[in-house]
């Protein structure tokens, strides 16, 4: 059974700082992209990052570029996403997804439950 569990969210200020992991099981961990997604009332859903299997390659939205940092530790089956130079419009359900491959694609087949960033002074 695919399992993705997120963890790391709380409240932060303001070019503040929060690391968000993400626990794969139930599944080869390094032969998948992973992805994450966030979305906030109001929002449409955004594809924030994205890594390959082996983490040669990452992708990022416009919003988040030079702020954000996708990684994996596939021997820990843990994908991360370091986020830096937190503002208020960051604030959002952060989803941790499995790619539908082993590259960087935006379709995702499992979806953890999601962590919640709020951004706030």
């Amino acid at each position: 059974q695919v399992q993705l569990v997120e963890s790391g969210g709380g409240l932060v200020q303001p070019g503040g700082s929060l690391r968000l992991s993400c626990a794969a099981s139930g599944f080869r961990f390094s032969l998948y992209a992973m992805s994450w997604y966030r979305q906030a009332p109001g929002k449409e859903r955004e594809l924030v990052a994205s890594i390959s299997n082996a983490g040669s390659f990452t992708k990022y939205a416009d919003s988040v570029k030079g702020r954000f940092t996708i990684s994996r530790e596939n021997t820990k089956n843990t994908v991360y996403l370091q986020m830096n130079s937190l503002k208020p419009e960051d604030m959002a359900v952060y989803y941790c997804t499995r790619g539908t491959y082993s590259y960087i694609t935006e379709s995702s087949d499992y979806w953890g439950q999601g962590t919640q960033v709020i951004v706030s002074s």
